[in-house]
């Protein structure tokens, strides 16, 4: 049974700089903040959560049956990660490029700790815990100080894939395309870099602060670290309802406002662009399909432009009412991974990218996020994301775009360099 405390925050900003700092004592850590920003479907401002009670940690074999199971058993909160390579558990696929991060493909955890912000109204959640030490705890994050940091050594960061190597693979993309094999696929590149040692919070606080992504995320299970400033939403459940928001469709934001305004214009306006997003909308339909009360999915928006400190984005909004015969994790395994980034049709895509991508993908384009007691969850995409293992000193990020039809290899490329320009910064 959970110990439930509510409180009044009169400066939620540096409550949340506080609480971070404070958290930073344990060995598991969730952190998920909407950085406020204005979107239709938002449950808190930022919630955090700590400290195993329970947890569940297995590679991608049986992964799904496992988590449901943990899920149904506890009925408790849970927060945690599904790796991009659970697709081998959903089909007959395999992962066997480079992996320089071992992060286990799936990852959640019964937080013994949860707080959660909306507003200015803080609510404490803790497990078998006495209100004392809920006030104790509270007490010690207000008194908590903004550690001082040294500066990081300087990374020498590579490229796993040259910008020629790149153009020569997109171009055998559209070949597949061409041959009919697919019409749409994300194909990623990484950056990394080796005996890196760095400050996970100190990278998170930069990269937040530069993008102010409404679906962020700390997240640290012991040496392994994700720094996330995901725009992007995998689904989320509420009840019956089913959302979920993928992107395709990127242009730059410019300090000019007329040539902010105008790049704008460009993408909504760009047929590129639009028939890429509508391509991954109908897919995204096609999944929640499964698992929908008959014709309840609905395109809510389509092609809609959202805009970001450093990008401006396409997203389109899709939701569907789920079948009582169902389960919630039913509705993850029919439609993980999800379509913004693999592609159409789905699975001869994942086998496409496997042979041509040169690293697994692993948690880059997987999801972080959380399960409710009562079986609800809410899970972002993981791109715009700083992945570290600080064991090995192996720090790295991925980006990809969308290849279509209409694909010119070299700007795919130059949008890809686009993407990775906040996380390029606040690693150097």
């Amino acid at each position: 049974m959970r110990v439930s405390i509510h409180k009044h925050i009169s400066n939620p900003e540096q409550f949340k700089q506080q609480l971070l700092t404070w958290a930073q004592q344990f060995r598991e850590v969730v952190f998920l903040d909407s950085n406020s920003y204005p979107q239709e479907y938002s449950s808190f401002n930022f919630t955090l959560a700590v400290d195993a009670f329970t947890s569940l940690k297995t590679d991608f074999q049986n992964a799904f049956e496992d988590l449901k199971q943990y899920q149904q058993t506890t009925k408790d909160w849970l927060f945690g990660y599904l790796t991009y390579d659970l697709k081998n558990d959903v089909e007959p696929l395999k992962s066997s490029n480079f992996d320089g991060l071992y992060f286990p493909d799936l990852f959640f955890f019964q937080p013994k700790k949860i707080f959660i912000l909306k507003e200015n109204q803080l609510e404490i959640q803790y497990l078998l815990l006495c209100d004392d030490e809920v006030e104790e705890d509270f007490n010690e994050i207000v008194k908590s100080q903004k550690s001082k940091v040294e500066s990081s050594a300087s990374l020498k960061i590579e490229q796993r894939i040259s910008r020629n190597s790149y153009v020569e693979k997109v171009t055998k993309m559209l070949e597949h395309i061409h041959k009919g094999d697919m019409y749409e696929a994300n194909f990623c590149m990484e950056f990394f870099a080796e005996s890196a040692i760095i400050n996970p919070l100190e990278k998170f606080q930069k990269l937040n602060q530069i993008s102010q992504a409404p679906f962020s995320v700390f997240f640290k299970n012991y040496k392994h670290y994700l720094l996330s400033a995901s725009p992007e939403r995998y689904l989320k459940k509420v009840g019956d309802t089913l959302i979920s928001q993928p992107i395709k469709g990127t242009s730059k934001r410019f300090s000019d406002p007329i040539e902010d305004e105008k790049s704008k214009q460009f993408l909504e306006s760009d047929s590129k662009e639009r028939a890429e997003n509508i391509m991954i909308t109908d897919l995204v339909r096609n999944d929640l399909s499964h698992t929908a009360q008959k014709g309840s999915v609905e395109v809510v928006e389509l092609c809609k432009i959202y805009s970001f400190l450093q990008v401006h984005q396409m997203i389109s909004t899709i939701t569907s009412k789920l079948d009582p015969q169902y389960s919630t994790i039913d509705v993850l395994k029919t439609t993980f991974p999800m379509g913004s980034m693999t592609g159409a049709p789905k699975i001869s895509v994942m086998k496409i990218i496997e042979n041509l991508e040169e690293t697994k993908r692993g948690l880059y384009s997987g999801a972080v996020g959380y399960f409710t007691p009562d079986g609800d969850f809410d899970f972002n995409v993981v791109i715009r994301s700083i992945l570290y293992n600080q064991e090995n000193q192996y720090v790295s990020f991925s980006v990809g775009s969308a290849i279509t039809a209409q694909s010119v290899p070299e700007k795919e490329y130059e949008e890809c360099l686009l993407k990775a320009k906040a996380m390029h910064e606040v690693l150097q």
